[in-house]
């Protein structure tokens, strides 16, 4: 498990001068496929950290891409999420130089996939029809607010696996308006709504500010040791499904 330095390769791409991520790396011969892996709003932590070196346990080289490189979450959550809300910008830019590194690694077996969480997830529905191989979306946000802005939006993604939680109050109904639209234009999806879960609830432990924490409970945000396994295990088999020889 090492830090990668990405900032020449997304300099030269115009993104993020000091670009830089968290590589998880399975034990063995390889190659291995790849998996970027995108955070949640509080950024590039030990949590996220744990899920990629989850994923490099399975078999997946796992880069965990940083989109707060140039000065954290309190400098650049903002324009992250613009950036989300507009579906361009420089966290594109970052996201495809982590997938490039991947395809392009000598450790990597050229097919490559994305994981996100929360605003991750986000970013990994917008982005997973930009070279990926398979797409993995946990309680992400659906773009745009009119169902068109959802068709153009997912249009020709690769296919995806999503989890959302059943109790997470900010994302109700977006697991059947998400498959619904993915039946419609034909995308390979399985999505699965967890009914006893919350919003991050994939984490094995609280995030955010403490004093935020006892609110964050009440609006269904936490982990659900209950659910997770199985929401890892969909993870695991589609991404075997379709990134794996």
């Amino acid at each position: 498990m090492t830090n990668v330095d990405l900032s020449a390769a997304s300099t030269a791409a115009g993104g993020s001068p000091s670009l830089h991520g968290y590589l998880a790396v399975p034990e063995g011969r390889g190659p291995f496929p790849g998996v970027v892996m995108i955070h949640e709003a509080f950024g590039l932590d030990d949590q996220t950290r744990r899920h990629a070196d989850r994923l490099a346990r399975a078999g997946y080289l796992t880069l965990a891409v940083d989109l707060y490189s140039e000065g954290g979450a309190r400098r650049c959550l903002v324009a992250t999420m613009r950036a989300m809300a507009a579906r361009t910008g420089r966290p594109f830019t970052d996201i495809a130089t982590a997938r490039r590194w991947l395809a392009e690694s000598e450790m990597g077996n050229g097919r490559t996939g994305v994981i996100g969480f929360c605003m991750g997830g986000g970013f990994a529905l917008l982005v997973a029809r930009d070279g990926f191989d398979a797409a993995a979306v946990n309680y992400g946000r659906l773009p745009g607010k009119e169902q068109q802005d959802l068709d153009d939006a997912l249009r020709g993604a690769c296919p995806i696996v999503a989890n959302y939680g059943g109790a997470d109050k900010s994302l109700k109904g977006a697991a059947a308006r998400l498959e619904t639209t993915l039946d419609k234009l034909g995308i390979e999806h399985t999505v699965k709504e967890f009914p006893g879960a919350g919003h991050s609830f994939l984490n094995d432990e609280e995030q955010g500010p403490v004093l935020l924490r006892p609110l964050m409970r009440v609006m269904g945000v936490g982990p659900h040791p209950e659910s997770a396994p199985e929401a890892w295990q969909r993870i695991e088999d589609h991404f075997a499904r379709y990134l794996k020889d």
